[in-house]
């Protein structure tokens, strides 16, 4: 993979740049991918090899992340706009997207705001609105703390996410370590085995924080408000993929999601967990995401 397939922006209709990487084939079926939090346009890059077989995967970073200039004051809502931008400058017409973990809400506003544009949506152990029932419980009590000041004044995290980077840089491989300590085991074996997964993956944490810590702590904040829109709202047909041993993103959170969106196709994975899902079923997630045809819009 050259290095000019990860490192690309675009200039918006706006003026602002956005970062995007691209993997998989060139020729393929197009699949916006959008990132978890806090991640960055690289998380994807483990994906490259499955993508390769018939999958051009795109992958952008979100405003004031990695490569993309920051937007004062952004909402989940606007973001359909962005990758309309991105698509249209690279002369794609239809196109799927999958939202993994932080990403999730991203692609659920795309298959409510630009149905038209997508021949599938797709949710990978998607994080769900605050606004489901138990939310708060389920998050836990370090969470509830962390997300609750992002709510209030984003601001606030910069610090604490500046000193955790720090820490990242200085020792990825002590970070990885410690970062893995507590996972269950299917995510410990993803990310410490041969492939390097866990090494990739924690260079696509520290490129996240390229442009500062204002845009991963804004988007901490929106998390943790209304997003906007309604998952009931939603008309085409959405794909949800989830581990029930995910403890980031827990598998009540993906029975809800499931519950309310009402055209959702759900798949739940009893041995799989956060990461073990996102790349140990790759090949059955990017198979379906190129072989949907377009979806009628009603």
């Amino acid at each position: 993979m050259t290095m000019d397939r990860l490192n690309n922006r675009i200039r918006l209709p706006d003026g602002r740049l956005l970062g995007y990487a691209e993997y998989g084939d060139p020729a393929g079926k197009p699949v916006f991918f959008f990132h978890g939090w806090p991640s960055s346009r690289l998380a994807a890059r483990p994906i490259d090899e499955p993508a390769a077989r018939g999958a051009r995967v795109i992958a952008i970073d979100r405003p004031g992340i990695g490569l993309s200039d920051f937007k004062p004051g952004r909402t989940i809502g606007e973001w359909p706009d962005d990758v309309v931008a991105v698509a249209d400058r690279l002369g794609i017409d239809r196109f799927a997207v999958a939202g993994a973990s932080g990403g999730g809400p991203y692609a659920a506003v795309c298959a409510l705001k630009i149905p038209e544009r997508l021949t599938i949506a797709a949710l990978i152990s998607g994080v769900a609105p605050i606004e489901m029932p138990g939310a708060a419980a389920i998050l836990g009590q370090r969470s509830q703390m962390l997300f609750r000041l992002a709510r209030r004044a984003p601001w606030i995290l910069r610090l604490p996410l500046a000193l955790r980077v720090r820490r990242a840089r200085r020792d990825p491989e002590r970070f990885l370590l410690e970062w893995t300590a507590t996972m269950p085991e299917t995510d410990r074996a993803t990310l410490l085995g041969p492939a390097g997964i866990g090494r990739q993956l924690i260079e696509d944490y520290i490129e996240a924080f390229r442009a500062g810590t204002c845009g991963l702590a804004w988007e901490a904040g929106l998390y943790m408000r209304p997003w906007g829109f309604r998952l009931e709202e939603i008309t085409m047909e959405v794909h949800l993929w989830q581990g029930e041993k995910d403890v980031h993103i827990p598998p009540a959170m993906g029975r809800y999601q499931a519950s309310v969106i009402p055209r959702c196709r759900a798949t739940f994975w009893a041995n799989e967990s956060h990461f073990s899902l996102t790349f140990s079923r790759m090949d059955e997630i990017v198979a379906t995401l190129i072989s949907s045809e377009p979806v009628a819009v009603s």
